[in-house]
This record gives C-alpha cells, structure tokens and sequence, in this order.
C-alpha cells in the first residue's frame, strides 16, 4: 500500500516537471512511464521499426557509437540528439537524454531514462558556436577567405553543402537594385559534407532559376523543400537540379547578403542524401550567420571602387605609342590581382622627331589612388621635359631635371625609372641612349644572338627622390634591324622569398625559349607574363623592334 502510494506521488511529480521517463527493454521495446513535458510529442516506432529510426540521420552513427560506449562500460548516457515528431515526421526536435542501464530478473540490459526538451538551448549553443566560427570572417584578406570561412562555418551542422557567390551588377536608376548581376568565378567557394559529388561550376548559370533570381531582387530568403533527388526544374538553373539529384537533395535555402541595401552575395545551402530540411529556426539562423559577411563584402567593394579609379587614371596615362617610320611598338599594363595592388606603374613613348623617340618606363612607390595619381604626375613632367630636351637631350639630364622638380613639389617617396632615347644613325641602324634610375635593366634581343642585359659596370644609379642632386649616367648601345629592345617593371621579376638575380636569369632564359619558338613581339611579352597567381605587383612592358624604313 505504501509502496502505491510512493508510485502516485512519483507520477504526479513526473507530470509536472518538464520531461518524460522511459524504459527500453532488452528487446528495443519503448514504454513511457510518466510525464509529458516535452512541447510536441516524439515518433514512436510501430512494430518492426527500429528506435533509432526515431534519431534523426546525422545523429544515428554518433548515436548509436555512444550507447554501445555506455552498454560496454555500464556507465550513464548523458547527451542531446534530434528526434523524429510525432504529427510531422519530416521535423525534428532536440532532446536532452539521460539513461543508465539496468539488469532485469533474467539477467540482460534494460534501459531507464529521461527525456527533456533541448530546443532552445540548443539553439543558443549552436548560435554562439557558428557566430564564435564567423569572427574570423572580418579579418579575411579577399573573399575568397572569407567565403570559405562562412561555407566551412555551416557544414555540416545546418547544411550538407554551401556555395557562396558574388554578385556584381549595373545600378539601377537612382542607385537602386542592380539592373543585371554576374557572377565572379574567382570568388565562388564550396562547402560540402564527406561523400557528396563534386559541385559543377555554377557562376555562369544559377541567375538562369527563378528563384534564385527572386530571392536577390527581392532581398528575402528563400526555402525549397521537394522529395529527395526530385528538385523543381522550373525554380532553379539546369546545372544546380542536376547536381541536387546526383545528391539525393532534399531542400535549397537560398539566403541574400545584403550590404547597404545592395544584394552583394547569394548563399545556396542544401540538404541532401535524404537528409530533412531545415526548418524556420533553421533559416533563420543561416540568415544570422551569412550576414557576418557584410563587413569584409563592405570593405571589398570599398577597395574596389578604389581599383577602378586606379585603374581608370593609370589608363588615361597609358596613350599609345606613337608611330615611328621603321619602328615597331608594343606595350601592356596588367594589374596586380589583389583588389588594393594597383596604381604605380607606367610606360611611355614619345615622339621627339621623324627620326627619333623617347621610350620610358617607371614605377611609383605604393600600390593605391595615391601612387596612380602620383604616376601620372611623375610621367606628364618626364614626358614634357623629354619633348622638351628633345631628340640631342642626355637621358641622364634629364633625370636629374625631373628629380629636382619631382622633389621641390613633394613628390612621391620613391620613383624607379629607366628613360631612353633613341636616334636613327642609318636606315637600319639605331642609336641608343638610356640612364637608369634604380630599375630592372631593359633586355636587348639581338636578331642573331642571344637576349642579354643593358647595365654598366656598376649598378644601376639611385632611384628618384632618395638625395639631392645626384650625378647620373648615361648607358650607349646600338640596334639594327631585327633587334628588339625591352623595357619592364619589377613586377615581372620580384616575388617575395626568391633571389632577383635568379628571376632575371630564368627571364632571359624564357625569351630566349621564345626567340626560338618565333613567337610573334606581341604573344611574347604576353607570354612573359608570371602565372596569373603569382601575380602579386602591377607590370607594365613596353616593347620597341627595329625594322627596315620605307
């Protein structure tokens, strides 16, 4: 009687406490005792189905690995896994489980547990963890860090698989949404889970779905759900449905990030092998993650927009080379790839008479607005002075004219440059003068022999803008026809970690391969050029062949 009485207080107790307490039986049956403090109910499998079907897919190896631990050691499980519920099985709900194995009278394990709703704080936890995961994200050096952070961030907690894109586009009138958005391949990044096929390149292609198109004019997230492996053809590009049925996917979360009410990134986040969908929280949570990106977007469209007008004024400096009767002129300007490695250097052709010209190149200190607009100040005053000496003028004279005017007007800190003059001496014959300022030294190649340096016998003379009146000196030498003399900037042959005089031997060495080849002026200062990741300064190359007059 008494003992009835102990079992009626301990079930009114369970009822108001906020969890239930179970016994799963040495045979995998489950029978709920008391209580009923959970929100919704939990699935509870029908006969032949097994327990675990209730655990939700990503937990059930862990799950499973962490009560055969418990079963072998004897010791109490202590955790937190999602479980089907009842009404909605396709949803999932953390739950908090304590159990302890017990003996029956036949001598095999029983279970006794408890079971506690842990949404809420599961929530916080998983929230302090992917935002704790996003703080790195604002010291990303480009975007393409800081996508990969952000894709490694939600894999595979809230997504098996994560493409993040960047938008760029046309403003629309009065600065509104963009009118087009393209997609920039070189900072698209992938998060997948282990096991799912590689994702196809979709930065040409997913603008072509209408929902992701929606979801960026919009500026609203968006959820597809769909049976697994069946996504909808008439929402989503052709190469995104056909990777999400390789995949088994079972819902696409597309989520904006918006900069100052501009769409500047589309996030995609996938579900797949079956896996549920995330719900609303889920969603939710993603938004507040993917909006950690704003700052580094924010700053990348800032250096950005300091890029193009970079750009823009190093390219109104760049005309093009003058036209010489039995002189051939080919010149390019590549930018460094770092959206701030821009603005300091330039070439330049002058054409001082029928006969003659002047040939520079040079590079500021400074890779920013301030080094382009300093360029174009150095290279207006060093273009009008070689006009200015004209076709008889000392290259060297004319350095240290410019270097006395650049200095009296509070010029840059630093300008190395090599100017040239050069003079018809004889239908196929021309003269050549240069001085050089502390710059690589220009490569001669001869129509018959190999390439070869221009220096004297001692080093370069000191850059511009380091002393006061600094004696220069002029360097001699002849071209013919069929010659072609080659003016550059360091960034052709300085890399950090490697050894300059290294890189201008396997320069010489590599125009030599291409001498060879009978590789056209043009495709071989092209082919010069360093594989485009280990560009990291700006180059310029400008080119002059010698060849027959009319």
């Amino acid at each position: 009687m008494k003992q009835e009485r102990l079992l009626r207080h301990y079930a009114a107790l369970m009822s108001a406490v906020p969890q239930s307490v179970w016994v799963l039986s040495a045979d995998g049956v489950i029978t709920l005792l008391a209580g009923s403090g959970l929100r919704e109910k939990l699935w509870h499998p029908d006969d032949g189905t097994s327990w675990l079907d209730a655990v939700h897919p990503k937990d059930r190896d862990w799950f499973r690995r962490a009560w055969r631990r418990t079963t072998e050691e004897s010791s109490p499980l202590d955790t937190v896994v999602r479980v089907r519920l009842k009404d909605t099985p396709d949803r999932f709900r953390h739950i908090k489980i304590i159990a302890v194995p017990v003996l029956d009278e036949e001598g095999d394990t029983e279970w006794v547990g408890t079971a506690a709703d842990a949404e809420d704080h599961w929530r916080v936890r998983i929230r302090e963890k992917l935002l704790a995961r996003m703080a790195a994200v604002p010291a990303a050096h480009d975007l393409s860090e800081a996508f990969l952070t952000t894709a490694a961030a939600v894999v595979p907690e809230l997504a098996d698989a994560v493409a993040v894109f960047h938008l760029r586009g046309e403003r629309g009138p009065g600065h509104g949404p963009p009118r087009r958005a393209a997609y920039a391949p070189s900072t698209q990044s992938v998060g997948l889970a282990p096991g799912l096929p590689s994702l196809y390149p979709l930065d040409s292609d997913i603008l072509r779905g209408v929902a992701p198109r929606e979801v960026v004019e919009n500026q609203e997230a968006r959820l597809l759900v769909f049976p697994p492996g069946e996504p909808p053809e008439d929402s989503l590009s052709t190469a995104s449905v056909r990777w999400l049925r390789r995949s088994g996917a079972t819902s696409v979360a597309l989520v904006p990030v918006v900069v100052d009410g501009r769409a500047v990134a589309l996030v995609a986040t996938t579900t797949c092998r079956g896996n549920p969908p995330p719900d609303e929280a889920d969603l939710n949570l993603l938004q507040d993650v993917f909006q950690q990106m704003s700052g580094p977007l924010r700053r990348t469209m800032e250096l950005q927009s300091i890029r193009d007008k970079a750009l823009a004024l190093q390219q109104s400096f760049l005309t093009p080379p003058p036209v010489v009767d039995g002189i051939s002129i080919t010149a390019l300007y590549h930018p460094a790839d770092s959206a701030a490695e821009v603005g300091g250097d330039w070439y330049d052709a002058v054409r001082l008479s029928a006969d003659s010209l002047a040939l520079s190149i040079g590079d500021i200190a400074g890779h920013d607005l301030n080094a382009a607009a300093a360029m174009g100040r150095v290279n207006s005053l060093l273009r009008g002075l070689a006009y200015d000496s004209g076709p008889a003028a000392s290259p060297a004279v004319t350095l240290r004219r410019l270097d006395r005017i650049v200095q009296a007007l509070d010029g840059p800190s630093m300008v190395t440059t090599v100017h040239t003059v050069i003079r018809r001496l004889a239908p196929r014959v021309w003269r050549v003068t240069l001085s050089n300022a502390g710059h690589p030294p220009p490569m001669l190649i001869p129509r018959d022999a190999p390439p070869r340096y221009l220096h004297g016998l001692t080093a370069p003379d000191p850059p511009l803008c380091v002393t006061d009146d600094l004696p220069r000196t002029d360097l001699h030498t002849v071209i013919r026809e069929g010659d072609t003399l080659v003016l550059y900037t360091d960034g052709l042959v300085e890399a950090p970690g490697t050894d300059i005089g290294d890189n201008l031997r396997r320069l010489r060495e590599h125009t030599e391969a291409l001498v060879r080849a009978g590789v056209p002026l043009e495709t071989l200062i092209r082919k010069l050029l360093p594989p485009a990741h280990d560009r990291l300064d700006d180059i310029a190359v400008i080119a002059l062949h010698a060849r027959a007059g009319q």
